[in-house]
Parts: C-alpha cells; sequence; structure tokens
C-alpha cells in the first residue's frame, strides 16, 4: 500500500472515449483492467468525468460551418472543436461499464459550464477556475499524485502539468494511458511533462 500522502488521480474513463464512442481513443478500453488493480496500491482514488451541456461551445456542432478537429479562438485562447461527446446525463458521458468506481472517495466533473472547456482536472481552460480538486488534496494532506486514463495528451497532460504547477509530486503511468495524437500532439504533450518534471513511467 503506498503512503497516505498520495493519491491516484483516474481521468476520464468514459464510454466516449472509449472504442465506439464519439470520440474514441484508440485501444482506450485496454487499459481498464490495470487501473482496476492500480486502485488496491492507493488509499485515496480520485475520478474524474467530462460533463458537458449540449450546447457546450468546445463543440464542432454548435460553430456552424466548422469541421471536427478544427480550432477556433475562445477568450481564453485556440481551442479544438471536438465531436459531440460526454454530454450529461447521456451513456457516452458515463464511466466505463468495468473501471471500479467503488475505491474512489471523489469523482470530479469538469467542462459543465457552456462557454469554457476543461481538459485539467484542476482548472477550466482558463486556466483561473479551479474545479476544486486542489483544496480536496491539500485538506488531506497529499503531495504526490499518479495520473491514469484518458487521453495522454489532452486531459491526462494539462492535468499532470497543473499539478506540477501547484507543487505536486507528479507521475504519469504511459502503459494505462492512450493517446488521440491529434497533428504530432502525443509526443509535444510528453516533452512538455518531461520538460516540467512530470515523471513517465511504464508498467
Amino acid at each position: 500500500m503506498r503512503d497516505i500522502t498520495e493519491a491516484l488521480i483516474v481521468i476520464d474513463v468514459q464510454n466516449d472515449f472509449c472504442p465506439g464512442g464519439a470520440l474514441a481513443v484508440a485501444d482506450g478500453d485496454s487499459i481498464v483492467p490495470g487501473i482496476n488493480a492500480l486502485m488496491d496500491e492507493f488509499q485515496t482514488v480520485v475520478l474524474t468525468q467530462d460533463w458537458h451541456p449540449a450546447n457546450h461551445a468546445s463543440f464542432a456542432a454548435n460553430h456552424p460551418g466548422a469541421e471536427p478537429f478544427g480550432v477556433t479562438e475562445m477568450p481564453y485562447g485556440p481551442q479544438v472543436l471536438w465531436p459531440t461527446h460526454c454530454v450529461i446525463g447521456t451513456p457516452g458521458a458515463a464511466l466505463h461499464r468495468d473501471l471500479r468506481t467503488d475505491p474512489a472517495q471523489l469523482v470530479i466533473r469538469k467542462g459543465f459550464r457552456p462557454e469554457i472547456d476543461s481538459y485539467s482536472a484542476f482548472f477550466e481552460n482558463d486556466r483561473e477556475t479551479p474545479t476544486g480538486l486542489e483544496g480536496y488534496l491539500d485538506t488531506r494532506g497529499i503531495t504526490q499524485l499518479t495520473f491514469v486514463g484518458l487521453a495522454t495528451d489532452y486531459c491526462v497532460a494539462y492535468s499532470a502539468l497543473d499539478a506540477i504547477r501547484l507543487g505536486f509530486k507528479v507521475s504519469v503511468r504511459q502503459d494505462l494511458c492512450r493517446g488521440i495524437n491529434l497533428n504530432g500532439s502525443l509526443e509535444e504533450a510528453r516533452a512538455q511533462m518531461r520538460d516540467a518534471g512530470v515523471v513517465l513511467l511504464d508498467a
């Protein structure tokens, strides 16, 4: 069992990010058994969920003439326009049926404000609006975080980089993540994480 100061953060293992989903990450469901096993090593487990209203500004469908995976400018900077995914209350937004949820003490839902996307488990994409995760971990005395989940180059990387910025010690289990790799985003995200001090691990 890991020290009480360590936590496992499981990012967005949801149906829409798994094969057959609206924004499927290749091989995304293959990481579930490994994540389930890893939960037994941690005294603190947190799950996150993308949780979008149907009118969310990050959906290409809400921008007339826009195509999925294009980029638009938002007040907080460039925003990829995604296929409609993880809409509140839909089966696609549900956590994968085989993912263990009983070990988790907290589920953080993010991206529920229509006007702003939220990749990170800590902040929305303005990098200022908090989800509340930092405060929860601080009050629990957590100082070290291990990240797993979907997708490596977006929500996992953004979460890991924010965690470093907030002063946590951070590792990412690459074997228990899968990436989208949009225009080389996977290697770019790995380089950014390494440069920031995130420890990239494999089994």
